[in-house]
């Protein structure tokens, strides 16, 4: 019987771009991943489509999976031959059981490695502005937990230790625990005036900060309902957070957007939002199924003066079987066409020119490329070639529902007149009133015929920036700032 294995991989701190290259290699090519609530799940569509996602966070139909059976379920699938991923928040190492872990499958002898993540105790502070360690202001770093087994769940800590031989101290997971945290550091000799500062959902654009000192915090985090997850910090290099503050100077920080999906992979519009300080849900999450090659069509393919690609996946379907077929690309005389520029740059990429529909003459025999959604347009007088059957991948519902209950949403993005429908199709499959949901939200359409669409199915439209371009839409939202509470 063929064992398995299993990759303990750290997920980092939330920014799903501060994975580790190894950790992203694991994902790639995992057969089984288990994941908890930190982990961002975001991280999970770069698994591969068949891939059994197993979360082992509290659902709202059940608790939590204790330890036992989370190790039991690692034993279970590495046995069973597949190569499993346990995804752990930020460093596997640091308050995340990994040696719980890594000594069951010792004991059963099923191979396994562990893959340091990014720490939120470290990250958390760099993205609120605060190195942990400084020549001037802190020589010495801790992480402590905040929480412990006793009955009160009180640390029981050598707060002496820590006042006197620690210049800056992350406490992990201890809002519940704040008072009790301050009362012991200003007991054991720290100034009631040090400084210290809450940082939430770190490295997120919903990143939220509360400062204070050791004699105040507690209060203010009373009154500002403050929660976990944090990191609390504690220490006199807070103080460079005034300096060097730069993640909460981005220019879309505290936009919680929902954007509509097309593809099956991050966009580029994803990517450019997020850099710019934003938080990204994209959704739905779809799953590509191959159908048969129309082969009537390809053994006829020169026959066409045009042919049209309707998405950017498209024009990569196309490619591949032409390549598969051994088709030379040289026998089709069309022009080509696309239904966005992000398909006519796919198509550039490849050397080839071509045009935006619009520029489409209505003489020559055309071909509509394009995955099963061209067929609901109904083209009687075209051939149309099918390249894929694109689904919602279902797995990815809850996960979706999951993260709408945590984030804030305030922004919503239809990227292209063809996501509107999926969309709505894809809200209702998780038992979401579209027009519910979006009623509150900015909501921001990528061309005329975009917003006309959005308009026409009753939903909300607040406008839509100057081009349908990325860059364009990052100066529109940043010219249409929202309120952030």
């Amino acid at each position: 019987m063929k064992i398995g294995s299993v990759f303990l991989v750290g997920a980092g701190p939330g920014d799903v771009r501060l994975i580790t290259v190894k950790g992203l290699e694991a994902i790639k090519q995992a057969e089984v991943i288990l994941y908890d609530r930190l982990a961002n799940p975001k991280l999970l569509e770069f698994a591969p489509a068949d891939c059994e996602l197993i979360y082992c966070g509290k659902l709202p139909d059940r608790h939590i999976l204790r330890q036992e059976n989370i190790n039991d379920l690692l034993v279970e699938k590495a046995l069973e031959g597949k190569l499993v991923v346990r995804l752990k928040g930020g460093d596997p190492g640091v308050f995340g059981r990994v040696g719980e872990e890594a000594a069951v499958l010792a004991h059963y002898q099923i191979p396994f490695e562990i893959v340091p993540g990014i720490s939120s105790g470290i990250a958390a502070p760099l993205y609120a502005g605060i190195p942990v360690t400084h020549r001037e202001y802190s020589e010495s770093f801790a992480v402590v937990t905040a929480h412990d087994k006793s009955a009160d769940g009180k640390p029981s800590l050598d707060w002496e230790g820590l006042v006197r031989g620690v210049d800056t101290i992350a406490f992990y997971m201890g809002v519940g625990n704040l008072p009790f945290i301050c009362k012991n550091l200003i007991k054991h000799g720290k100034p009631s005036s040090t400084p210290i500062i809450l940082i939430q959902w770190g490295t997120f654009g919903r990143q939220k900060t509360l400062q204070g000192t050791l004699a105040d915090i507690a209060a203010k985090v009373l009154a500002a309902k403050f929660s976990n997850p944090a990191i609390i910090l504690v220490g006199e290099v807070i103080a460079l957070r005034e300096k060097i503050s730069w993640f909460e100077k981005k220019p879309l920080y505290g936009r919680q957007i929902l954007l509509a999906r097309t593809g099956d992979s991050l966009s580029e519009l994803a990517k450019e939002l997020m850099d710019q300080g934003a938080d990204v849900i994209e959704f739905p999450k779809w799953k590509k199924i191959a159908v048969p090659v129309n082969q009537d069509i390809l053994a006829n393919i020169s026959s066409y003066q045009r042919i049209l690609f309707t998405s950017p996946e498209s024009v990569g379907d196309f490619f591949k079987t032409m390549i598969e077929k051994q088709v030379d690309i040289r026998r089709i005389p069309a022009d080509f066409f696309g239904l966005s520029i992000k398909t006519i740059n796919e198509l550039q990429e490849r050397g080839l020119i071509s045009c935006l529909i619009d520029e489409m003459s209505e003489v020559g025999k055309l071909l509509i490329v394009g995955d099963n959604s061209i067929l609901k347009n109904n083209h009687p007088k075209e051939d149309t070639w099918v390249t894929c059957k694109k689904v919602i991948d279902i797995q990815f519902l809850p996960i979706f529902k999951r993260m709408l209950d945590e984030a804030d949403v305030n922004t919503m993005v239809f990227p292209c007149r063809a996501s509107v429908e999926p969309f709505i199709e894809g809200l209702k499959e998780c038992g979401i009133n579209a027009v519910e949901l979006l009623v509150d939200l900015q909501v921001v359409s990528m061309g005329k015929q975009t917003m006309a669409a959005v308009v026409n199915l009753g939903l909300p439209s607040n406008g839509m920036p100057k081009r349908a371009m990325k860059e364009s839409l990052v100066e529109y939202l940043v010219d249409k700032p929202i309120v952030v509470m």
